[in-house]
């Protein structure tokens, strides 16, 4: 099939290399000229593990073509596929602009039926709200052409996202007509995977329902751990004694600092937003947020605590981005940590192999090092801020020997307790014991 594919960010690009991959022809649509010319030289606009090799290979084979306006492509696309932003506005609502322009451009310009998909993701009722806009273009023209709207939410994980898009564990397809499930079921009929067919306004809800589920995890346990920390009970057994039930599962109940993201935290504030102005409150997803807000600054107290002052201490943060295997910085913890250290005047050297270039535009004054041994050379304290595996893997023994005073606090739970003690580390993680004050007698 051909398919339209607007707007070339995160989500656009790959589920176009997905679908290139799977032997449609993507039409991508970008209107930032730089990046469109960035995407028409192979360079992909943003960094994703194994993505690079199958976006080059479809870019050369011709199954992936990159243009400026929908109007070049359109009458050669059975499939529009809108994928633009939704960033939060200011009072939390999802900014449904860009979605609304994609809709305009649309309207303006088809000449035959289209069947329009919506996999930005959008508030419930958004899908009413393109289906009129896109009629009321048509009716400007004159026009009385047939489409479907169809909302098909994606569910991709950022640093997994090209394993999600061609491998998605379910594709959750909301349409009204016979006409467009058969579309759908065409363009997805060679994955293997659950279909879920529901009403756009069910698949909306979904894909906000599903994110902000996972959210509710991850707050659930990072407030545990600030108990486990007060008693001295260890929420990683205690996580992993949860998640051996079935009905609850392990997966997002890793205590840390906090969820960040292009996800999480926006359709979390956009679900809130739409129940504010429906007058149900969500106060449940509320405490989420305030959890997942105060989190570093917890986890930040607890190092003050230990370091007795942060006035002129070099402290290296190890990580940057909000999740290993992306550059992505949206909403990262780093950002939290980074102001908190400022703010109590440490000196701060700072590593990340792919979000380093990222942070610079935000903190340019402070010290970014090229290697994580060099973060960690003469610093009184080594924070680890996102789990990349050549910073959990370094010779720490090697390290001590390079550090002023063998502090780490490990924001992310990602290093083997015990064996930082036997190393001579003064360690503390989230949620987990001292052993120091353990082995003194304390506890």
């Amino acid at each position: 099939m051909n398919i339209a594919m607007i707007g070339a960010g995160y989500v656009g690009t790959a589920t176009s290399v997905a679908f290139a991959e799977y032997g449609h022809k993507v039409y991508v649509i970008e209107r930032d000229g730089e990046k469109l010319k960035k995407l028409k030289m192979s360079v992909l606009p943003f960094f994703e593990e194994g993505m690079e090799e199958l976006f080059k290979k479809h870019s050369a084979n011709g199954n992936l073509l990159f243009f400026h306006y929908i109007e070049e492509v359109i009458d050669q696309c059975e499939i529009l596929m809108i994928t633009v932003g939704t960033p939060s506005l200011p009072n939390g609502e999802a900014d449904l602009s860009y979605v609304e322009e994609a809709a305009r451009q649309i309207g303006r310009s088809m000449n035959e039926y289209k069947a329009i998909v919506i996999k930005s993701t959008v508030p419930v009722g958004t899908g009413d709200k393109i289906n009129k806009i896109i009629k009321t273009e048509l009716k400007k023209r004159n026009k009385e052409i047939s489409f479907d709207l169809i909302s098909n939410p994606e569910f991709l994980r950022e640093g997994k996202a090209l394993q999600d898009a061609l491998h998605p564990e379910r594709i959750v397809i909301g349409c009204e007509t016979e006409k467009a499930r058969q579309v759908m079921k065409e363009l997805y009929s060679g994955i293997n995977s659950p279909i879920l067919f529901t009403t756009v306004k069910d698949a909306e809800m979904i894909k906000y329902a599903s994110n902000a589920f996972l959210a509710t995890k991850i707050s659930f346990i990072n407030e545990l751990a600030r108990l486990c920390d007060k008693v001295g009970a260890n929420v990683i057994q205690v996580a992993k004694g949860m998640g051996l039930d079935s009905r609850i599962g392990p997966q997002f109940l890793q205590a840390g600092i906090g969820f960040g993201g292009s996800c999480f935290p926006k359709d979390v504030k956009a679900l809130l937003a739409l129940a504010s102005a429906e007058k149900t409150p969500l106060q449940i997803l509320q405490a989420v947020l305030d959890v997942n807000e105060t989190q570093a600054q917890w986890f930040m107290e607890k190092v003050k605590k230990a370091l007795g002052s942060l006035s002129r201490k070099r402290i290296a943060v190890l990580g940057l981005t909000f999740k290993p295997q992306t550059d992505d910085i949206r909403e990262a913890s780093s950002l939290k940590i980074i102001h908190y250290l400022l703010q109590n005047n440490a000196c701060i050297t700072a590593y990340d192999p792919q979000g380093t270039e990222h942070v610079k535009k935000i903190y340019p004054t402070i010290n970014y090092a090229k290697t994580t041994l060099e973060a960690l050379n003469g610093a009184d304290a080594a924070l680890i801020v996102t789990e990349w595996k050549e910073i959990i893997e370094i010779d720490w023994k090697k390290a001590k020997s390079i550090l002023s005073q063998p502090f780490v606090f490990d924001g992310r739970n990602c290093l083997d307790a015990s064996v930082m003690l036997e190393l001579g580390y003064h360690y503390e993680g989230v949620g987990t014991p001292n052993l120091d004050e353990r082995i003194n007698g304390s506890f």
